[in-house]
Order: C-alpha cells, then structure tokens, then sequence
C-alpha cells in the first residue's frame, strides 16, 4: 500500500510511520511542525519508501499519485499544546479533517481519523463505552480539543454515509512512549522529566485522579487491525488498568530509582481536568482481537531510557 499519515512527524504519526514501512508499505507524511519534530523521522529521511512534505492540512492537500489509506494523525494533542494554539487546534480538526477525507474520496482510499478519549469529557459513565455521547464543555479551555475531534468525527462519519468512503475512527486513550516531547506537559513527560533529574514528583490535588495509560507499541498494533477492518464506527483503544496519579507516581519513582518522593499541589493541574478515565475496550477485543500486552512497568522501562539517552 502507499499512506498518507497527516501529523506524520509527531509521536504517535511518526511510529505508525515506522510500522507501516516495517510491513513493506510506502509512507507519506505530512506535518506543519508545530508540535512534530523532525528528529521523530530523520531515521527514514534515506529511505527510498518514505516521502515527507512539510504541510499544514488545515490548508488544501495535494499527493501526485495513487493512494491507498489516509490517516489523519494530525493535532497538537496535549493540553498545554492546544491551550497555546486554540485556533490551529480547531481548525485542523474541523479543516484539516475535511481536506483530509476529500484526499481520501479523490484518491478511494480508506480513512482512518484518530479521535480521542476527550470525546467523553469529564465522564458520567464509568468506564466508557463507545455508545456514550460524554460530557463535554463546549466553551471551557479544553472545549478546542475535544469539539474539534467531536466535529472530526461528525464529518468522517457523513463522507461514510453520504459519499460511501471507507472510514474508521479511533478513541485513542492516554498512550505514553518514546518520541513524546519531555516538555510537552502530558503526565508522563512531566514525572520522567522530573524522575530523571531527581526532583519529587508534581501530584495535583489528593492524587486520586485516574488514568490508564497504554504503551504506543500497543496502541499502532490497535491502529493497524482496525485499518485492515471493515468496521466504521469508533473503538476505544486503550488499556483498562485504571490506577490513581499518586499510584502512578510512585510506580514511575520506583521504575526511575528516583528516591526524591512526591510533591503535592492544591487544585487541579489544567481546568476542567477529568477525575476518572478508563476505557470499555469490548469492541476491541470482539472486533479487533485486540487487547494490550505491554505492561506499565516495561513499557515506563523503555520510555524512561530513551528520555535518558535523548536528554
């Protein structure tokens, strides 16, 4: 196959990249460098399979050739990323979609658009299927992510129906990994970050927020079944060990050797911070035969020395 992965230099976009030359395909990435990095894909810059295109696809999007799958990867994805650019945000999820199934309907290719576990908000039903439609503050800080993946997946879900394209959607659940920017202000950045300099670790509140956090390699095998599906509406990818940011802290102190403890902070670390997050990962499993098999532990082994060995 020949792809398109739009956010093709960043973290996740970058090791989908990797898989899909692994398996022998050809790989075009786009990405405006915002939140990518070049650094995430110098490795393929020699190789004859893979092309880059330094773009932004909130403007219109043109590939000479045949294409076979479009994958749209490209966000800023982390809170501190899209609280600095709300409006690129905003627009690459609502623009950037649409320009990226109408390269999808003029090549018949198949679209995969990765959406998120924002799409349920600070959730009133716990776990979260996929039938749960959320709850979501449109007009908060956090309302340009997660209404510009509402809409991504509101208008991937009309070119399915109306033009009969060949979509999937993904909620992808909190995924850590090399690659990720150390200073990019997602939860594990920061603890590795603050682990490997033998600070305490920054905990907000009581420390009883939850999360469940899945290694990347897991989640591109999840990404890769779901591709090859012929399944159309979303599935959460993620893992279901739901653990406490004080459990989580601990563990990454432990992983780390970091003997300098945990630091706890009054109020909550970005407004309108979800309390609980945990995903319903049946579909998956029943469609996908998918669940992951990297656990917190190795997976936090290999993350903290790659920030190691980068850093």
């Amino acid at each position: 196959m020949r792809v398109v992965i739009t956010g093709g230099a960043g973290f996740i976009g970058s090791h989908l990249a990797d898989r899909f030359l692994a398996e022998g395909h050809r790989v075009v990435a786009l990405d405006n460098l915002i939140t990518g990095s070049l650094t995430n894909i110098e490795h393929n810059m020699g190789n004859t399979q893979f092309e880059f295109i330094h773009h932004d696809v909130s403007n219109f999007i043109h590939v000479k050739g045949d294409v076979d799958a479009v994958l749209h990867f490209a966000s800023p994805a982390s809170p501190p990323d899209y609280l600095m650019y709300p409006i690129p945000t905003l627009k690459v999820g609502a623009l950037g979609t649409h320009n990226a199934l109408g390269l999808a309907c003029a090549k018949g290719a198949r679209f995969l658009l990765a959406s998120t576990s924002e799409i349920y908000g600070n959730p009133l039903e716990h776990p979260q299927k996929e039938t749960y439609a959320g709850n979501v503050d449109p007009i908060g800080p956090r309302g340009v992510y997660d209404e510009a993946k509402r809409y991504a997946e509101a208008i991937t879900m009309a070119y399915h129906r109306y033009h009969g394209l060949e979509t999937r959607i993904v909620r992808i659940f909190n995924t850590y990994g090399p690659r990720m920017r150390l200073d990019d202000g997602r939860v594990v950045p920061n603890f590795i970050g603050q682990a490997i300099r033998g600070e305490p670790l920054t905990v907000y509140g009581n420390g009883e927020q939850t999360r469940c956090f899945q290694y990347v390699d897991d989640l591109v095998e999840g990404l890769f079944r779901l591709l090859a599906s012929d399944y159309s509406d979303p599935v959460n990818i993620g893992t279901t060990r739901e653990i406490t940011m004080k459990e989580f802290a601990e563990i990454v102190n432990k992983v780390s050797g970091n003997e300098a403890g945990i630091l706890y902070k009054d109020g909550l670390r970005i407004e309108g911070d979800p309390q609980t997050r945990r995903p319903d990962t049946t579909r998956a499993k029943e469609v996908l035969d998918w669940e992951p098999v990297i656990e917190l532990e190795e997976g936090l082994r290999r993350t903290i020395a790659y920030f190691r060995k980068t850093n």
